[in-house]
């Protein structure tokens, strides 16, 4: 299932530069059964190895948009360090259910404008190219909290409000990713949150996965590569939708241990009367 599972997200990873997180740290927990401690470390460097195998097909292809990769970088990079550190000041999970379904609404919602040209501007990134780094900050600290979908949104902003193919988009995106992928990784593998025996595993089936999303991307005309790219963007924040509501009902349903102590200690008063 490992193997199905890495081939899969690779090769989505590979054909539109989004599902490294979005979809790996939902199928770790619910299908392999990793904490999500350790489903978002594995997927950040699960996602770091299959950008690096990306990387060249788009690099040599001169599809990078090396300005506006730069400028997303300016503000994204920062904002991983701040939310990494935030993670571990504060002493909590990363993959927190309310912040996944908050940015599945998110993924879904703005992937949506890429079928309503109304709301479309090309011209966007072009003229405000100053404010991307400000746009891509907050991107940056919720990669460092969940590592699902963070990248996607940058996708979904390439796309929709700038003059790059969407051969372009994807190329950047995956640069873009592998930078936030190789820094969170090194974190997270510091904090011993990487499960090494899943990780083989997924890679197994997501080398050969990645390489053949890449040369599909080559094959699929301009038009439908943003259809592609902009439905499985919508999926992946339907999935993070899902994924995190399923944790704050289960949450909600769990007994707190305080309560399950006062309730055996008042039993054994009954039951033992002084």
């Amino acid at each position: 299932m490992n193997f199905l599972i890495g081939f899969l997200i690779a090769a989505a990873v590979g054909l539109t530069g989004i599902g490294g997180g979005s979809f790996t740290v939902p199928a770790l927990m619910l299908i392999v059964g990793l904490t999500a401690g350790e489903a978002v470390g594995t997927a950040f460097l699960f996602a770091g190895v299959l950008r690096l195998i990306a990387a060249p097909f788009y690099l040599f292809g001169k599809q990078i948009h090396s300005r506006y990769l730069w400028l997303l970088l300016q503000g994204a990079v920062p904002g991983l360090l701040v939310g990494i550190w935030a993670l571990r000041l504060l002493n909590r999970d990363a993959g927190n259910p309310l912040v996944i379904v908050l940015l599945g609404v998110l993924l879904a919602t703005s992937s949506s404008i890429t079928f309503i040209r109304r709301v479309q501007n090309p011209s966007f990134a072009g003229k405000n190219h100053r404010w991307l780094p400000w746009l891509a900050l907050p991107i940056g600290v919720e990669s460092g909290f969940s590592s699902a979908g963070a990248g996607a949104l940058g996708t979904v902003l390439l796309l929709n409000y700038s003059e790059m193919t969407p051969a372009q988009v994807v190329g950047t995106d995956i640069l873009f990713g592998l930078v936030l992928a190789v820094i969170g990784s090194a974190f997270h593998w510091t904090f011993g949150s990487i499960n090494s025996p899943v990780l083989v595993e997924l890679l197994v089936g997501g080398i050969p996965g990645v390489v053949a999303g890449c040369l599909l991307a080559r094959r699929v005309p301009a038009h439908k590569l943003k259809t592609v790219v902009a439905t499985i963007a919508i999926f992946a924040g339907l999935q993070l939708v899902w994924t995190g509501s399923r944790a704050l009902i289960a949450a909600s349903r769990a007994t707190p241990p305080a309560k399950v102590a006062a309730k055996i200690t008042d039993q054994s008063r009954i039951g033992h009367p002084r």
